[in-house]
């Protein structure tokens, strides 16, 4: 009885995405491109939001630390997931699995919150423009980030806090390609229903909550935007059509996840895949391809270094 008091599980072992190698391939291959896409296109932000000047706003500050978030998110999973596609026996310790759920839910929290500190950006623009310096300054937006950070490392602490001492004597099977709580508490020999229970609702709560305010922020921008003229609403849906797809793509996967009251295996990996690797992918692409000054950012970018280039070859 002493002894099944103690955890003596040291490393947990992923059933991972399928069985068959060749969907495992495909996945591999799919996974390898969308993954080194994801990097470069939120490194090029981040390069272009810091090397141009006519990019020094706080919209563009916020994006730029929105493409730095991705990066680590999908960095905390994505290598050790496209690695194990190519093993056959997966596995990872017990101290790399609280660093996974650490990172997850320190970097989902503050992911949240930007979010929310970008939706108040856009009112701020669209409906106080008058303001937007003195309300959106540089001070306060290096505030917003650091809170952000701050609540996000608490939310992950607080929820580590419940589970880092659970008791685990096997079995050891996570049938995931990641650590999450939700599986790793089960797998704890002990009645842990109420644990579950506050995790999924902690969590859930927290992204249908965020999920509302943002919503609600954006139909108020729309209202109050609709009240001056059809052209200002017009341009108010042009701008906040990039952020409202954004909002989509990160919160639909994680309420779906939290929230559904019958969870499925399959369903729940391709949600997985697609908050840890399509979404870090498309936010990019969705800021550039809807962003005329970051476009043209952009090719003052490349037409900067197409002339050191040439400097160069001289």
């Amino acid at each position: 009885m002493h002894e099944a008091n103690h955890s003596v599980v040291s490393e947990f072992v992923f059933l991972g995405l399928s069985n068959s190698w060749t969907i495992q391939l495909f996945l591999f291959l799919f996974s390898c491109v969308l993954y080194v896409a994801s990097l470069l296109g939120n490194f090029l932000i981040v390069l272009t939001v810091t090397s141009d000047p006519h990019l020094q706003s706080p919209m563009y500050f916020l994006l730029a630390n929105l493409s730095i978030i991705d990066l680590i998110c999908s960095s905390s999973t994505a290598p050790k997931m496209i690695y194990d596609l190519l093993r056959k026996h997966k596995t990872i310790s017990f101290g790399g699995c609280i660093t996974q759920i650490f990172l997850i839910h320190a970097i989902g929290g503050t992911e949240m919150l930007l979010l929310i500190a970008m939706a108040f950006d856009r009112y701020v623009a669209i409906c106080k423009p008058l303001h937007y310096l003195t309300i959106m300054s540089p001070q306060k937006c290096i505030l917003i980030l650091v809170a952000s950070w701050i609540i996000g490392f608490i939310h992950s602490v607080t929820q580590l806090l419940f589970v880092v001492d659970l008791p685990f004597c096997g079995p050891n099977e996570l049938d995931s390609f990641f650590c999450d709580l939700p599986r790793f508490i089960k797998l704890a020999c002990m009645d842990t229903n109420a644990l579950e229970f506050m995790v999924t609702a902690n969590s859930g709560f927290i992204s249908v909550a965020s999920f509302l305010i943002l919503i609600i922020s954006y139909m108020f921008i729309l209202m109050t935007v609709q009240k001056k003229s059809l052209g200002s609403l017009a341009k108010a849906l042009s701008t906040l059509s990039a952020h409202v797809m954004v909002v989509i793509l990160f919160f639909g996967p994680l309420i779906f996840f939290y929230m559904w009251p019958f969870p499925t295996s399959h369903l729940d990996k391709f949600l997985a895949i697609f908050d840890v690797i399509i979404t870090p992918f498309l936010n990019p692409v969705i800021y550039t391809l809807r962003n005329k000054e970051m476009k043209a950012a952009m090719r003052r970018l490349q037409g900067r270094n197409l002339e050191v280039g040439a400097v160069s070859d001289l």
